[in-house]
């Protein structure tokens, strides 16, 4: 059930806290996930195949428009975490408030850390964090072509303003 995938960071805690007993490797990436596309999909699948349990951290609605400008997010944060937690390469979505996820990564305390290859290693914000107590950061390749800008720039072009 995708709502049963949906929780508060708190309740997350608690259902990765005994990881170690089930010998479970966390993995840990996050996004704003307006507009989900290929691209997205992709990336998420290769993420969770770096480990035995993907959980996505997805930027509030303030937050995301902090980041990408006025007249983003186009999906509230409730229906984009609804869509993460219907990908069964998704194990757990989690909000988070701050613009960056370097709090939530310090409370979770991931195995793996995963950003999009356009990320340098030295930029991934939380890496000092997770390398702190012995977790590994990796980045893995975007698919070019695809992007929430380029599909508003498409629909923007064909459909007009």
């Amino acid at each position: 059930m995708i709502s049963s995938k949906i929780k508060a960071p708190k309740a997350l805690k608690a259902i990765i806290s005994d990881r170690g007993k089930k010998a479970k490797r966390v993995v840990f990436t996050n996004g704003c996930f307006d507009i989900l596309h290929y691209g997205h999909v992709k990336y998420l699948e290769d993420a969770r195949k770096k480990g035995d349990l993907l959980i996505v951290a997805v930027n509030s609605d303030n937050s995301v428009k902090r980041l990408k400008g006025p007249k983003r997010p186009l999906c509230s944060l409730r229906d984009r975490m609804r869509v993460l937690a219907g990908l069964s390469s998704v194990d757990y979505v989690v909000p988070f408030k701050e613009d960056t996820p370097a709090e939530i990564i310090k409370y979770l305390k991931p195995d793996i850390l995963i950003k999009g290859a356009d990320y340098k290693i030295e930029d991934i914000v939380g890496k000092e964090i997770v390398k702190s107590y012995g977790g590994t950061v990796k980045r893995i390749e975007f698919l070019k072509g695809f992007s929430v800008t380029s599909l508003i720039n498409k629909i923007t072009r064909r459909y007009g303003r």
